[in-house]
């Protein structure tokens, strides 16, 4: 069974918003921080936000993100959320779900399960 599922990507223009969600169908979700990671063609895949298991400790590691993006999470319904506005073409590319232990992780090695990504492409 897949363990993390991500979507929500898609092509959009600068300024656009878009909403990625994540769901752990192979995992007791409350149990994880899920951590969003970004990874562009030809580069590392790198940290950019992180919440953790009860939604009280929220970290945004690219500080380009900050004030542009949201991460949340709903316990009932199993999902988080990686609410992006203000999109720029910096922004683009796959975007990965990951779930650690309780608490945020921000290295990349302490990711207990990823999910197959979503792609997110913006346009100048």
């Amino acid at each position: 069974q897949v363990e993390v599922v991500e979507s929500g990507g898609g092509m959009v223009q600068e300024g656009s918003s878009l909403t990625l969600s994540c769901t752990t169908p192979g995992l007791r979700f409350r149990d994880h921080a899920l951590g969003w990671w970004r990874q562009a063609p030809g580069k590392e895949r790198e940290a950019v936000s992180c919440i953790g298991w009860a939604g009280e400790a929220i970290y945004y590691y690219d500080r380009s993100v900050k004030g542009r993006f949201t991460i949340s999470r709903d316990n009932q319904k199993g999902t988080a959320y990686l609410q992006m506005n203000n999109l720029q073409s910096k922004d683009s590319g796959m975007y990965y779900c990951a779930a650690s232990g309780s608490y945020c992780e921000e290295n990349s090695s302490d990711v207990l399960h990823w999910g197959r990504g979503t792609r997110v492409a913006v346009s100048s």
